[in-house]
């Protein structure tokens, strides 16, 4: 039977000394001050712009007619041909933006003019 008091006990590496001295207290304090010329007043810090509040996302699902996707595609590709890559959201939120600022007559105009679907989920079968 090996007793623990048997087992070589592995050699422990040890750090080499620090080549760097330290400086005394005393020696860091002692700096020469001279006057400085009075001709500017020390320019102030520039404020910190603080950074915009994170915009909380959510996420969400919808249904839509194949014509109203295929025009999502169909703008997508306008907008790459004039040098814009641009995701379907942020083409479904420039569209938001757009309806935003037109006028109630405007808005239900288009809405009115839309193709009516069924809402929820279909029945699984």
């Amino acid at each position: 039977m090996v007793t623990s008091a048997t087992k070589k006990a592995a050699p422990v590496a040890r750090k080499p000394a620090s080549t760097t001295r330290r400086t005394t207290s005393t020696a860091r304090r002692t700096t020469t001050t001279t006057a400085k010329p009075a001709s500017k007043p020390a320019a102030k810090p520039a404020k910190k712009v603080a950074a915009p509040k994170k915009m909380k996302v959510v996420r969400d699902s919808f249904s839509m007619p194949q014509d109203d996707y295929a025009l999502i595609a169909k703008l997508k590709e306008r907008a790459l041909a004039s040098g814009l890559q641009v995701k379907k959201s942020a083409l479904l939120r420039a569209g938001l933006q757009l309806l935003a600022k037109s006028s109630a007559l405007q808005l239900k105009r288009v809405i009115s003019g839309l193709t009516p679907i069924k809402t929820g989920r279909p029945k699984k079968h």
